[in-house]
């Protein structure tokens, strides 16, 4: 199948790039891999904080230490979730993985490594905020690494704990979590 990119922007052809050697895990992957392609056919600023309908891309990264002990989430001050940490493409950012180290530096003041691949891919609904409806984040997981497990505390001021695979777990209550978790980590 041959997936048309509507959009000018560049980092259109390196998101279906991505996407598509993306290998979908299971059925809920196989559909939201789709919507993620259609999403890129259909729309000239899929990366828009302010196209609400269907939603837009955003990026983000599981960050595990360099020893494969440990993961940081952060503490979403809006959602009030334990989170990895990611957000918007930003227009400066060259490509997703770009807008996902960007955010790590941010909400941790962390420098990550990030894969060239993508990780997990997630498509999640975003609450009404101020001026936004409901909307949807289409999301672009990468895995990073970081060495040693030196203190986070990125600009944004957010609750960021590097934490046992385990303890990760029980902490976040997000499914999506949960599965990067234990495919990182290779948990059952």
């Amino acid at each position: 199948m041959t997936v048309r990119v509507l959009t000018t922007d560049p980092r259109g052809m390196r998101t279906l790039e991505l996407i598509d050697a993306y290998t979908p895990l299971d059925a809920r992957d196989t559909h939201d891999r789709a919507r993620m392609l259609e999403l890129l056919a259909t729309t000239n600023q899929p990366f828009s904080r302010e196209q609400y309908h269907p939603g837009h891309f955003t990026a983000s990264a599981l960050v595990v230490s360099r020893t494969h002990d440990r993961v940081l989430l952060v503490h979403h001050p809006t959602l009030h979730l334990w989170l990895q940490p990611g957000g918007h493409v930003e227009p400066g950012d060259h490509e997703p993985s770009a807008g996902a180290a960007r955010e790590v530096l941010e909400e941790t003041g962390l420098t990550a490594i990030l894969g060239e691949e993508v990780f997990d891919i997630d498509i999640h609904e975003i609450p009404a905020r101020r001026t936004a409806p409901p909307h949807l984040h289409f999301d672009l997981r990468f895995l990073a690494t970081v060495e040693g497990l030196p203190a986070p505390g990125g600009a944004e001021g957010v609750d960021a704990r590097w934490l046992d695979p385990n303890d990760a777990l029980t902490v976040s209550t997000d499914a999506s979590v949960h599965r990067m978790v234990r495919r990182a980590f290779a948990m059952a």
